[in-house]
């Protein structure tokens, strides 16, 4: 079985001339003609060179790999059952799936509480993020989650104001703080601020503890899209520039007068900004983990990606032996941003079987009574029977899992709706469940009793995300009920069963023959 696709992809703009006859090995028309425009990756890698490198177009799109890995979430089922109840008295009157809880909270003293058992991953400075900042906070904070401020905010913020080397303001960080806490309710969700290695150097998570009153960091090493910094593109000389200044990789180098002529002239219209790798070190990680506990952070995450295993046994130990209080593993194939569009589908441990060694190492650490820290899995998860699996899968360990494409593309959706309304030009596909935003979002009615006056401050961006969220916040207490589990604490691993011999290899659950086999025995003997 061929798992990856090649030398074409909607992801780049391009695609083969032969279609239907494609080398499975090159990704190759299997006649490659002289006189060919060149619509491939080859042939477009031929005249735009690293441009093509990445996924287009950049600014307005979210990306993730399209690569088909052996395992994968579909691998597994949930195993429901017509016996009992835990959470719950077992009565048809009182075990009804509304009864479900799915309430959590996260933290050394479990004091982030979490409406849902969701949240959204990093989002940093790309333009589709910034772009959609207010329809992602508002619907964050509506829902009673976590949302994370991602990298490079305050550095790629044109008004930010830098002394000696550390931000001291950042408009925009600053809004992206207040968008969210304006909506926080009861205690409900937080927002998380981010720092990669720029991100430190500039001081960015002192500046939103102290300046924002941000009581929420994150450390990160990385992400399941890619094993190198944020990338984004810069169509603007000057910003190029200053991003140069402010200790950034921009190429080509903006600063080059042979560059500056060939930008100019329009030979090429985009610079790329590149952040630094991160060099892990536990001296280092445990230091800096306390400097920012001394600088007033009440909590300390960590984020890593789908390096080798070793690294993951490194986030795990350390963030036992830093007591932290949220680990966020992300499995190869996601990405919001500008990664590498061969690495995103190339590079990393996929999710099930990142999730899977994680699951062993927290296992490992806890048999011999050290520290566990909460756990979040991230890796292209959008629907509510994958949260389910993902929780059984790392049980009891995993307590939230981590989402980002799927909310921006509920937030842009709405957004997008909320346009069309204004202009009159609502599509036909919409346009059947009404001409206005209490018609369309089937959450709006509800908002606008809870929220009064202050439902005219939410966008339709928030309301596409907060509609999403409520979509699979039912169908995960449906698929709980099932399982006879109220709350999520309830939840095990053999809620699900592993449907191929490889998956059960893999994860350590249950070929799906072989599950309940001793209670079944004992049935059948009595």
């Amino acid at each position: 079985m061929a798992y990856t696709k090649l030398n074409r992809s909607a992801a780049t703009l391009t695609k083969n001339r032969t279609e239907g006859s494609i080398s499975p090995s090159s990704g190759m028309c299997v006649t490659c003609v002289d006189g060919c425009i060149g619509m491939c990756e080859i042939g477009k890698s031929a005249y735009r060179g690293h441009e093509v490198l990445y996924p287009q177009p950049f600014g307005i799109i979210t990306a993730a790999s399209e690569k088909e890995y052996p395992v994968d979430l579909s691998d597994f089922n949930i195993m429901g059952t017509a016996a009992g109840a835990h959470g719950v008295e077992a009565d048809p009157d009182k075990a009804t799936f509304p009864k479900v809880s799915i309430e959590t909270q996260i933290g050394h003293d479990k004091g982030i509480k979490l409406k849902v058992p969701f949240i959204i991953s990093g989002m940093g400075s790309t333009n589709v993020a910034k772009q959609n900042w207010e329809g992602l906070a508002k619907g964050a904070a509506i829902s009673g989650t976590i949302l994370t401020v991602g990298e490079n905010v305050c550095g790629m913020d044109d008004e930010s104001e830098i002394k000696n080397g550390k931000i001291v303001r950042s408009p925009d960080m600053e809004n992206r703080v207040k968008l969210f806490k304006e909506f926080q309710e009861d205690g409900y969700g937080t927002v998380a601020v981010q720092a990669n290695v720029e991100d430190t150097r500039l001081g960015v998570q002192e500046y939103v503890i102290e300046k924002l009153g941000v009581e929420t960091v994150e450390l990160k090493w990385g992400q399941g899209a890619k094993d190198i910094g944020g990338e984004v593109k810069v169509k603007n000389l000057k910003k190029a520039q200053e991003l140069k200044k402010k200790g950034y990789i921009v190429l080509p180098d903006p600063e080059d007068s042979e560059i500056i002529k060939a930008f100019e002239k329009g030979s090429f219209k985009e610079f790329e900004r590149h952040s630094r790798l991160g060099m892990v070190e536990e001296e280092s990680f445990m230091q800096r983990v306390e400097e920012l506990r001394r600088a007033g952070a009440k909590y300390v995450f960590l984020k890593t990606g789908a390096y080798r295993p070793v690294d993951l046994a490194r986030a795990v130990k350390y963030s036992s032996k830093a007591k932290l209080d949220l680990l966020t593993v992300d499995g190869a194939g996601g990405g919001t941003g500008m990664s590498p569009w061969r690495m995103m589908n190339e590079w990393g441990i996929p999710c099930i079987e990142i999730w899977s060694l994680l699951y062993q190492y927290l296992r490992k650490l806890d048999e011999k009574g050290e520290y566990i820290p909460d756990i979040a899995a991230a890796g292209g998860i959008t629907f509510e029977d994958q949260i389910y699996k993902v929780l059984a899968l790392g049980a009891p360990y995993f307590k939230a899992v981590g989402m980002a494409r799927g909310p921006m593309a509920a937030t842009m959706v709405g957004k997008t709706i909320g346009k069309r309304i204004e202009e009159g030009q609502i599509p036909v596909y919409v346009e059947r469940f009404g001409n206005s935003a209490e018609e369309i979002f089937v959450t709006a009615p509800a908002l606008k009793r809870k929220y009064k006056e202050r439902f005219n401050e939410i966008p339709t961006g928030a309301m596409g995300i907060y509609s999403y969220f409520s979509r699979l916040a039912q169908g995960l207490k449906q698929l709980m009920a099932g399982n006879r589990k109220f709350a999520l604490n309830y939840i095990t691993r053999d809620d699900i069963a592993a449907l191929t011999q490889d998956a059960a290899n893999i994860s350590g659950i249950h070929y799906i023959t072989e599950v309940d086999k001793e209670e079944v025995n004992k049935i059948l003997d009595s």
